[in-house]
């Protein structure tokens, strides 16, 4: 069942166009936004929250317009669109203890789950954090909350290896309990490991939305990785 269904986004900037962006997101897949940067991952993520106003297009989220259902859809989802932009200097504690109070549906044990696994102290400050480990705060309030997809911008930049395998075995593991993950990245090794579908855009345009398996069939060529079949259409060799 399609939980997000984006219709015709239009948003033109002076250098760059968004330009009839349009697919949608199933309930329990892991799909996986690639671009090269510049491409509108980030404009296309950012009309999805609402942080930017579109031109021309239409949003919907469980079957409901974004515009006008904005509080209930943002009740249902967790998304995180890069580094921490709260106060420095306030613990986690206390960051944690306002960011609940917005969620009906705020869960104590899923919070404190996280919070062991991305090894994150609530005594700290987001000054004290690293960039790997403010990503890493910025999911654990956007998983906490019950959430029925995850939409996440860049979520693996900035972590080790390690910790970016296990972001992705979290990926699969709420998969498991039906939550939709929808992520962007220029990590292509990333996709490769966890995603069920591939959305993949090009100077503003969808050019593939598929099965990660359908769009290797239709794309790659003998013996390629993802990667190697991305970098090769990236650099002029795709005819449409």
């Amino acid at each position: 069942m399609s939980i997000v269904t984006i219709k015709g986004l239009t948003k033109e900037y002076p250098s760059f166009k968004l330009d009839g962006v349009s697919f949608c997101l199933k309930e329990g897949r892991i799909a996986g936004f690639i671009g090269r940067n510049g491409a509108g991952k980030t404009t296309t993520i950012k009309s999805m929250l609402n942080l930017v106003h579109p031109d021309a297009g239409s949003i919907f989220y469980f079957r409901m317009p974004l515009i006008g259902n904005e509080a209930e859809i943002k009740g249902r989802i967790g998304y995180s669109t890069g580094t921490v932009n709260w106060y420095p200097r306030k613990r986690i504690r206390d960051i944690v203890d306002v960011e609940k109070r917005f969620y009906d549906t705020w869960d104590e044990e899923a919070y404190n789950r996280y919070l062991e696994m991305f090894d994150l102290s609530e005594e700290k400050t987001p000054l004290e954090l690293s960039e790997g480990m403010k990503v890493k705060l910025n999911l654990l309030l956007a998983l906490s909350h019950g959430a029925e997809l995850v939409i996440l911008d860049e979520p693996t930049s900035g972590l080790d290896p390690f910790s970016r395998n296990e972001l992705l075995e979290l990926f699969m593991e709420l998969k498991g309990h039906g939550v939709a993950v929808f992520f962007s990245t220029h990590i292509i090794s990333d996709i490769e490991k966890c995603a069920d579908d591939i959305i993949y855009i090009s100077g503003g345009k969808i050019v593939a939305e598929m099965e990660k398996a359908a769009f290797m069939e239709k794309y790659s060529e003998e013996g390629e990785t993802l990667e190697q079949v991305f970098l090769r259409l990236e650099g002029g060799k795709y005819n449409g």
